[in-house]
């Protein structure tokens, strides 16, 4: 298995839990938050997608499918189109509401055929390449994949949490 081949199939994984933790769910289950602070099962999945997006579009040179392919105006949230989520309190995150899980999840589908797009090319030389030099050591380009697929597969996971706690209600 190459390093190429091994990045596709964790993204598959991703998109795999992103639909498990969506399909078939109205939209007000989807908006359903454990307590007034607690992330809902909209926002995790919009989130997880919009940083992927970000993060991927970034290293490939690309623009971010929510943008591009006007997921931003299909979502219609009352956010900056630049936002990811990152730092959201309570009250935007209660404003990320759809009106299908098909939205959620059309959207993934964009961003992870971007992602597979991408990763597909790449060579191990690739991997040690810096992309970010505003941390401390600075980011490569094999280090800021990892931390994407980290950081949707714990997204992913509280969905699935989530989607368990309606399942119970």
């Amino acid at each position: 298995m190459t390093s190429a081949e091994l990045l596709t199939d964790a993204f598959d994984r991703i998109r795999d839990e992103v639909h498990a933790a969506a399909d078939g769910l109205a939209p007000d289950r989807l908006a359903f938050r454990a307590d007034p602070d607690a992330n809902s099962i909209a926002w995790l999945l919009w989130h997880l997608t919009r940083v992927q997006d970000d993060h991927i579009a970034d290293v490939a040179g690309t623009p971010q499918r929510w943008t591009s392919d006007g997921w931003a105006d299909r979502f219609a949230l009352p956010l900056d189109p630049s936002d990811t989520g990152f730092g959201h309190g309570p009250d935007e995150v209660a404003s990320v509401r759809v009106d299908s899980a098909e939205l959620l999840t059309g959207y993934h589908d964009a961003v992870h055929a971007m992602t597979t797009d991408y990763v597909a090319g790449l060579t191990d030389a690739e991997l040690p390449v810096v992309v970010d030099r505003a941390w401390d050591p600075p980011v490569t380009l094999g280090v800021r994949l990892v931390s994407v697929i980290s950081d949707c597969m714990q997204h992913a996971g509280q969905a699935a949490f989530v989607r368990g706690l309606t399942e119970r209600m």
